[in-house]
């Protein structure tokens, strides 16, 4: 039993308003198990957001060190420390993190899993440097919760549990516990910037505040580590969803061993990668980047909700989000998730993906739709409706009933629902897959046509030949009017190339009687600076969608409308870094960091995305060209410790706020749907054709 003594309440309720962390992570992590049921992410040398119990919850804004000598100076790990992050091995996700003093006077070294079998977070930490002054450090370790999704209305204990005393959060049922395999000798939980840890110690490098109780507050908790002598411990964070719960989980992982743990926990990723591809052989970097996009398109999955995959764990800005304005990427986008089972399943993984089929055909609408994103319960997180978002599950079924992958699953319904409501939507979009038009779009309608082919196959298969007839004329019928909808005659952004794609014709759903000329239209954009123009001609606004219609089997690579909409699209929207190429998504894009490095809030400037390297690396293979270039530059745009941003700086170095070109922004990273395109394009080259590509189209 918790023991509760007389307690001292901490003053400052509720503290500074919450923000969760940087949205570029270095480093995601997980055991390969079900039962460990924790997820945790790295950002400057420290642990950041950490999900329990499924894999969209995040409970933890971040977890580090302090460090003083009680009388001269004053170190927090993420902001004084200098840093750096690896991976531990070739397929696990566990890592090694070395934050040193800039004076070169110590260093803390983490070796960084989970338990591979309980919702637990292992930290093995060593304090290196010469033994005189390794003697006169303090060491803290501070932890802000971030319980049920949100800073505010946490509530922070020290309690006694077992004769021993922990630090525990808790908010709505969900509980943490924190202890290490050395005691704590002085503990507290206050209110943060007010009457927390950090703000104790920054006065006078000394913790002179032990409060045993920060109600309903955004809370972080302190404690001191009691050394005597020792250079090393391993740090547990546990989470449960009662506090029996959380603490007989904390007090079961310190009690084995770490190093049994992190043997444990390496064999599961290997196993889980035993059935892999050999696919290293076509990557440019000895397949670094390709064993580590497989275990994090794996890591991605919950372990509640099998076949629910997110599509990145990170918030993307958010450094500058607090409870109400989360916009988080950690939610099921069906786009992201096809993508991701499909690159699964170019790497030689057929379980995976169909485990994502069947949930994505449990949480369907009967209508045939998917919401816009949703948290993986099935809980719709934003409104919008987006076609290719119905299109892709119906691509996937068909690609593993081509694989002969579908074992005793029959997608059926999921076809048949989602070919219906193409048949009454399409092709106007609410939302295209940049999630802030609506109307007629290349890619959305590339993936419309072929959803509609594979679906009459699939039902001519079946025996309903008069409705797969009707979907293969309803997708004849949209081939027939791409050029007429989507393509301009009159186009200025290039010299000598009037004519091309654009990227969307703008279109309400609602109307019944549009207007459908693109060089009539005008295009409003959103999340420009408040004093730039929103409206603009809809001919004059590009982006490379259109290569679906290519990769699809929809148009040739070589069609004369092809070549010269790529020749507009690298005139406009074409970045050249030291790794390689990359491209924008569109011109006029608002979303992505602000020319003065500072983060997407509202409005920005949209920067360069990797995976779009990746979709050009796709149409230059099946127009019969070598991609090595483009494969070793999406190499080139990952972390040391192989994560993909979603988006990179793509403007002169600016390193007073550390954007150098090429490098990512603080959006998300990793972004899974980056990972899979990656993969598909080494599936690619080892089979000399582009994966996606659906003979049937």
């Amino acid at each position: 039993m918790a023991e509760m003594r007389d307690r001292k309440v901490a003053f400052g309720q509720p503290g500074l308003d919450p923000r969760w962390t940087h949205g570029n992570k270095d480093g995601v992590g997980t055991a390969y198990s079900g039962g460990s049921r924790i997820w945790f992410t790295i950002f400057r040398g420290v642990i950041t957001e950490t999900y329990f119990p499924t894999v969209d919850r995040p409970q933890l804004r971040d977890l580090q060190y302090l460090i003083t000598d009680g009388k001269t100076f004053f170190h927090e790990e993420k902001r004084d420390l200098e840093s750096t992050v690896n991976r531990g091995s070739d397929y696990a996700l566990h890592f090694t993190v070395i934050n040193s003093d800039p004076a070169r006077r110590y260093s803390i070294i983490k070796e960084i899993i989970t338990d591979p079998h309980y919702p637990c977070l292992l930290l093995k930490t060593r304090i290196t440097g010469a033994d005189d002054f390794l003697d006169t450090l303090r060491l803290y370790v501070l932890c802000a919760p971030h319980l049920e999704v949100g800073g505010w209305n946490n509530n922070g204990h020290v309690m006694e549990i077992g004769g021993r005393r922990i630090l525990v959060a808790e908010k709505h049922g969900v509980w943490l516990a924190l202890a290490a395999t050395v005691p704590f000798s002085r503990m507290s939980c206050g209110y943060v910037a007010i009457s927390d840890g950090c703000t104790d110690l920054a006065d006078n490098f000394q913790m002179d505040w032990e409060f045993d109780e920060a109600p309903d507050g955004n809370v972080a908790l302190t404690g001191e580590l009691d050394l005597q002598g020792r250079r090393e411990f391993t740090l547990c964070l546990a989470f449960g969803q009662s506090l029996p719960s959380a603490a007989t989980t904390l007090f079961d992982s310190l009690a084995v061993p770490f190093e049994q743990h992190k043997k444990r926990f390496i064999e599961q990723w290997e196993r889980a990668g035993v059935h892999r591809l050999p696919l290293e052989m076509f990557s440019m970097d000895g397949g670094n980047l390709y064993r580590s996009s497989y275990s994090l398109l794996l890591a991605h999955e919950d372990k509640t909700y099998p076949g629910a995959f997110i599509a990145s764990m990170s918030i993307p800005w958010g450094e500058s989000r607090g409870d109400q304005d989360e916009g988080g990427y950690h939610y099921v986008w069906t786009r992201d998730m096809v993508n991701t089972a499909t690159g699964l399943l170019a790497a030689g993984n057929t379980a995976a993906p169909l485990r994502a089929l069947i949930y994505l055909a449990t949480v369907q609408h009967g209508d045939g739709r998917f919401p816009q994103n949703f948290w993986i319960d099935g809980t719709p997180y934003w409104g919008g409706n987006q076609l290719d978002e119905v299109a892709l599950p119906i691509l996937l079924a068909w690609r593993l009933y081509r694989e002969n992958a579908l074992a005793d699953f029959d997608p059926y319904h999921l076809i048949k629902r989602g070919a219906g409501y193409l048949l009454r939507q399409a092709p106007a979009t609410a939302q295209e897959r940049w999630e802030d038009t609506s109307g007629y779009s290349p890619s959305t309608t590339a993936a419309c046509i072929a959803a509609l082919v594979c679906a009459a196959c699939f039902l001519r298969r079946r025996g309903e030949s008069d409705t797969a007839d009707f979907l293969e004329a309803y997708a004849d019928f949209l081939v027939s009017h791409l050029r007429t909808w989507m393509v301009t005659n009159e186009g200025d952004l290039l010299p000598g190339v009037p004519r091309h794609f654009i990227r969307i014709l703008p279109v309400s759903t609602e109307d019944v009687s549009p207007n459908e000329d693109p060089d009539q239209s005008w295009l409003s954009i959103m999340n420009r600076p408040p004093d730039a123009p929103s409206r603009m001609p809809a001919r004059n606004v590009v982006d490379a969608g259109f290569l679906e219609l290519v990769r699809y089997g929809v148009m040739k690579p070589d069609d004369p409308l092809i070549l010269d909409s790529l020749r507009v699209v690298d005139s406009v929207l074409k970045v050249d870094t030291p790794a390689g190429s990359c491209w924008r998504r569109y011109n006029h894009d608002g979303y992505g960091q602000r020319d003065d490095g500072g983060p997407y809030i509202g409005w920005g400037k949209g920067r360069a995305w990797p995976l779009l390297t990746g979709e050009r690396g796709h149409y230059e293979l099946a127009a019969g060209r070598d991609i090595g270039h483009l494969i070793r530059a999406m190499e080139g745009f990952a972390s040391n410790t192989g994560l993909l941003p979603e988006q990179i700086w793509d403007a002169p170095d600016y390193a007073e706020k550390h954007m150098f070109l090429g490098g990512p922004t603080t959006a998300a990273m990793p972004l899974m749907w980056a990972h899979a395109e990656y993969i598909k394009l080494l599936r690619s080259v080892r089979d000399n054709k582009v994966f996606d590509f659906i003979p049937e189209v």
